[in-house]
């Protein structure tokens, strides 16, 4: 699907024409065709062909065209002239948290602001503060967001990775003589942040596949070109992103994709015992004096160590290897155990689905159910449910559960946990509700026994069965909350509380080793999607993957069981 593509390059015309000054209406028709596209859960080209997209609300003649134009091209002409318009680093400077278009044509056109560097200069001079509608508080806050960003620099998110990964294996995989592809180092991970991407390839004529590889159009600026390796950056519709494509003999592909995917700690553990045993390790393969005895498989790799097979989510040196040995590694959460999503919303408070929609994209996913979590009252940019509205909520899940077939429509709310630890509806309202979120959106920046006791006091409520995105964190965006992450696990297996594991990719919120320190705990986790938007749903083998990362079982995530399981565990809570 081109869906995404197309929605961030009008997401990207409509800033470039903010920063411009352009005319207002087309830039919120911009910002609306990109909403709608993104929003929509039928892949854009079968719109197109069926003439549905014409009919789409906001999706006007001129938006067509363009839609047409980067179906057929792979580009959009009046996005390539919109960048022409303005300074080539300018839109990293939307990247930077507290910077939007306003305060990005602001600075550009005041302060002749071209680039990161030039707005740090601003900042250290003074000339920023000065500016209308910034001041020191702001330029303070600004200075934070450049930190935080250069030290996320060179990393991407799994989403994006995943993109970089697709675009090339399905170039890769039209070229002739190619007879395996896969994807390796921290992306088969599916580490939280990602540096390059590694794409491994079995082929006789190697230097056929990288020159191909190497002169693609998505290629954006050549690194090395060999007769195995090729490095390029390559262009996608969010970031430039550095692939490695590797080409390897198909008797050595296992060994490859077992030394290529790491860790490298992982790897080390691997030569040790190999060594012991007088034997070499390496991506040819593994061998007794000159004789490879293993290396076409990553299985007969291991077994030829005498370990079990390890998954990739659990090759960090996290004691996988010992585990191996002893015949004791964990049988892994699968996506296809997950039996239901609980975190999701409507048009009720900030979603842009109705509740048939989302039912209809579960059953299409094969969820036996899921629960409608809309916002409560105190976030208010969310739209937030007063507990009246809430109230015809709950009858309106109801009711839709009552003729629903296939599919149990559970209804809870995201509750927001406030500053003094209480919860933003009374617990009249709260026993009503199937499924209780607790989260944090606001004051996060508060001192760490603040943030850490205001958690700890909501967990005690009976009526709060999960806390919502723990850290508050936004990779790459948005440092954690400083909480005791410690405490919060204790006092969750002590209070029967769960913990989600945000699948979104921007959060991943229980991170992995905090999801094993939670399971070893006796917490329960709950992967969830935290649906706003229909494509959010796909977002789920993020969370599970995340899970994975952590040790955890099916039994250790609360929605793989059965409805009636998961009832059972749900009622437990409220008798403690």
């Amino acid at each position: 699907m081109k869906n995404a593509s197309i929605s961030e390059l009008f997401s990207e015309m409509a800033d470039i024409m903010e920063i411009l000054g352009d005319d207002r209406f087309r830039i919120n028709s911009y910002r609306k065709v990109a909403r709608v596209i993104g929003d929509m859960p039928t892949d854009i080209e079968e719109m197109l062909a069926t003439g549905k997209l014409a009919e789409m609300p906001g999706v006007g003649k001129s938006s067509l065209a363009k839609i047409e134009e980067f179906i057929k091209t792979g580009q959009i002409t009046a996005h390539q002239e919109l960048l022409t318009k303005i300074p080539q680093k300018l839109l990293q400077l939307l990247k930077i948290p507290g910077m939007g278009p306003k305060g990005v044509k602001t600075v550009y056109e005041n302060l002749k602001v071209k680039s990161i560097a030039d707005l740090k200069a601003a900042i250290e001079n003074g000339k920023l503060a000065e500016l209308a509608g910034f001041g020191d508080k702001k330029a303070a806050i600004i200075a934070k967001g450049i930190e935080f960003l250069a030290k996320s620099t060179g990393r991407i998110r799994l989403d994006q990775a995943f993109n970089a990964a697709t675009i090339v294996m399905e170039f890769l995989d039209r070229l002739p003589g190619v007879k395996k592809i896969a994807y390796a180092g921290s992306l088969r991970r599916c580490a939280e942040t990602i540096g390059d991407v590694d794409i491994l390839v079995s082929a006789k004529e190697g230097k056929k596949i990288i020159d191909a590889f190497v002169r693609t159009e998505f290629v954006l600026e050549i690194i090395a070109a060999g007769d195995t390796k090729g490095s390029a950056i390559i262009k996608t519709n969010s970031c430039p992103v550095q692939v490695d494509v590797r080409v390897v003999p198909d008797k050595s592909f296992g060994a490859a994709w077992q030394y290529f995917t790491g860790s490298k700690q992982h790897n080390v553990r691997l030569r040790e015992i190999a060594v012991k045993a007088e034997l070499k390790l390496n991506e040819y393969g593994l061998f007794r004096g000159k004789k490879m005895i293993a290396g076409a498989t990553e299985s007969d790799v291991y077994k030829k160590l005498d370990l079990d097979y390890v998954e990739p989510m659990l090759r960090e040196d996290r004691g996988e290897i010992e585990a191996a040995q002893k015949h004791n590694l964990p049988e892994l959460v699968r996506l296809e155990d997950i039996k239901g999503d609980l975190h999701m919303h409507t048009m009720a408070s900030d979603g842009s689905c109705e509740i048939e929609d989302l039912v209809g994209a579960a059953k299409n996913r094969g969820y036996k159910y899921i629960c409608i979590t809309d916002h409560s009252p105190f976030v208010a940019i969310a739209n937030g449910l007063s507990p009246a509205r809430l109230a015809k909520q709950i009858d309106k899940v109801r009711k839709f559960n009552d003729r629903a077939k296939d599919i149990t429509v559970l209804v809870g709310s995201e509750v927001d946990i406030l500053a003094d630890g209480s919860l933003d509806y009374d617990n009249k309202l709260l026993a009503q509700l199937d499924f209780v979120i607790g989260s944090i959106h606001s004051r996060m920046t508060g001192s760490r026994e603040q943030v850490t006791t205001r958690v700890l006091k909501a967990m005690d409520n009976p009526h709060l069965h999960c806390i919502g995105h723990p850290t508050g964190r936004l990779i790459g965006e948005r440092e954690p909350m400083d909480i005791d992450i410690n405490a919060i696990i204790k006092h969750a297996a002590e209070t029967h509380t769960a913990i989600e594991v945000s699948s979104n990719p921007y959060r991943l919120d229980l991170k992995d080793v905090h999801c094993k320190m939670a399971i070893e705990a006796g917490v329960k986790l709950v992967i969830n999607t935290d649906a706003h938007r229909l494509h959010q749903l796909d977002y789920m083998p993020f969370g599970v993957a995340t899970a994975e990362r952590g040790w955890a079982t099916k039994a250790d995530v609360l929605n793989t069981w059965p409805l009636a399981k998961l009832k059972t565990w749900l009622a437990a809570k409220r008798k403690k």
